[in-house]
């Protein structure tokens, strides 16, 4: 692999995973660059991010007062100097040789393309937010599937409807293009957003299933209530965004109150 790729990783109090996942970053050779925006953290682990990247020439943090997870990637992307962005949750430990097959997908793709791996749990289990369909209000209510992890798993790329935020790449002008993230959503719903534009942008997603990471998820320290809401405000700014129509923007104010309460009763 020729490409350059610079790893952009966000934190928020992780814990010790966010070890697991730099050391895996430095330790791959197709990742040129790292930049870590830190969103707040422990002094411990300060302090072991501040020894991490003095010792690694190809680390930079960026110290941000939490902007959300989206304006913090943007923030980190804005530093980046190479061909493609890889964006990996800091509770993913990327598997070697996973950049091969997302550059390669990406190159015979229609822009604005976002190519997304296989996240995988402590058993080796496909999760359930790798590969999706385009997320609309109807299956947010359980009419259709939204993700596709209970079918068999692909051969080789396919194009799906979006990938998770959790671990993609994509060419650095594609994400200008699309002008990063909306910095509208705190944390959850971003990356279904940014496939969608993609999408809609005439452009591709694709899920590549030789691309893996291990995700080991929830390692944050936030409340589970507090989580709840920003996943609530997140949808109900999604599907407003999204909404053509005067009737579906109706069907939507409707229904928004139904989709918090369910994430609250599913919680």
């Amino acid at each position: 692999m020729t490409r350059t790729v610079t790893a952009l990783v966000v934190s928020y109090h992780t814990g010790p995973r966010l070890v697991e996942c730099l050391y895996a970053l430095k330790g791959d050779p197709d990742v040129t660059a790292i930049v870590i925006a830190d969103n707040g953290n422990p002094p411990g682990m300060q302090a072991w991010l501040t020894g991490f990247v003095a010792s690694t020439p190809k680390a930079r943090q960026l110290d941000l007062p939490n902007p959300g997870f989206g304006a913090a990637i943007n923030a980190a992307a804005r530093l980046a100097a190479s061909d493609h962005l890889l964006v990996i949750n800091p509770d993913c430990v990327i598997k070697r040789g996973a950049l091969g097959p997302m550059v390669k997908a990406l190159e015979s793709a229609k822009s604005p393309a976002i190519a997304g791996g296989r996240i995988f749990d402590l058993q080796g289990r496909e999760e359930r937010g790798a590969r999706r369909e385009t997320l609309t209000l109807p299956r947010a209510l359980g009419f259709g599937r939204w993700t596709l992890h209970h079918l068999p798993p692909p051969p080789g790329p396919v194009p799906v409807g979006s990938i998770t935020g959790a671990f993609f790449l994509v060419r650095t002008q594609d994400f200008e293009a699309l002008g990063g993230f909306d910095e509208g959503y705190f944390i959850h719903v971003e990356d279904a957003d940014i496939c969608r534009r993609a999408l809609e942008a005439g452009g591709s997603v694709i899920y590549v299933p030789g691309a893996g990471a291990l995700h080991y998820g929830s390692t944050s320290d936030v409340a589970s209530d507090v989580v709840t809401q920003h996943k609530a405000k997140s949808l109900a700014r999604y599907f407003r965004k999204f909404a053509r129509a005067p009737l579906e923007r109706l069907i939507v104010e409707l229904a928004i109150p139904f989709i918090g309460l369910a994430l609250r009763l599913r919680r």
